[in-house]
């Protein structure tokens, strides 16, 4: 029987299995995937809306002056407002001011009627005490008695007085019928007092600040 060749060179050992990579040059790498675009960005650094056909739809421009006049009117309107509420705070300031001097003037008033009818009523007590007083002078008469009744028409006085109320006797001023009471006139001689003049007081009159309480009763030179 015959040997044919060997089916390898000597030396050489037959791999089972194993593929020996092709000879010749080597095969060119595959084409790297393009990057995807970055989506555009909008002035205020947003990444632009995407469409549904996934392309970036291009920003719509910001009306700047739109935005500024909205703004300017937004702010005249409430500069507006500002100005209406101050000047109702200054109108209800000024009225409450008006209704609490009113209040004031009112009572001060009703104080004031009340201390006049008071002393109407103890002025004639008073005048009393007064003629009195003169007749005893007139007659030279002097005792304990005299002396309590200058006390008391002291007292009384001063009261009065402590409430505001004052005696005015006119001698020598002009006739005034709006704090006098002309009882009776006077011929002057010559060197005698201007006829409308007050020479003699019958009775001193009273007052409380600018109100007369009872005119002075007076006689007026012819």
């Amino acid at each position: 029987m015959s040997h044919g060749k060997p089916l390898t060179e000597p030396g050489a050992e037959r791999v089972v299995g194993e593929q020996r990579p092709p000879s010749g040059p080597p095969a060119p790498d595959a084409p790297e995937a393009p990057e995807a675009p970055e989506a555009p960005q909008t002035p205020g650094g947003a990444a632009a809306p995407v469409g549904a056909d996934g392309v970036s739809s291009p920003a719509q421009p910001v009306d700047v002056a739109a935005e500024i006049e909205g703004d300017l009117d937004e702010l005249v309107r409430t500069s507006a407002q500002r100005d209406e509420y101050l000047a109702l705070a200054q109108r209800t300031q000024a009225d409450f001011e008006n209704y609490r001097k009113r209040v004031a003037r009112d009572a001060a008033a009703v104080q004031e009627r009340g201390v006049s009818a008071l002393a109407r009523e103890l002025l004639p007590a008073l005048d009393n005490l007064d003629r009195a007083l003169e007749e005893a002078d007139e007659a030279g008469r002097e005792n304990g008695l005299l002396d309590g009744v200058r006390l008391v028409r002291s007292e009384l006085k001063a009261a009065l007085a402590r409430t505001g109320i004052e005696s005015f006797s006119p001698v020598g001023e002009p006739f005034d019928p709006s704090l006098h009471e002309a009882m009776a006139t006077a011929e002057q001689g010559a060197g005698g007092a201007a006829s409308g003049t007050i020479v003699e007081v019958y009775q001193a009159g009273y007052r409380l600040g600018g109100s007369i309480i009872r005119p002075a009763r007076v006689v007026v030179a012819a």
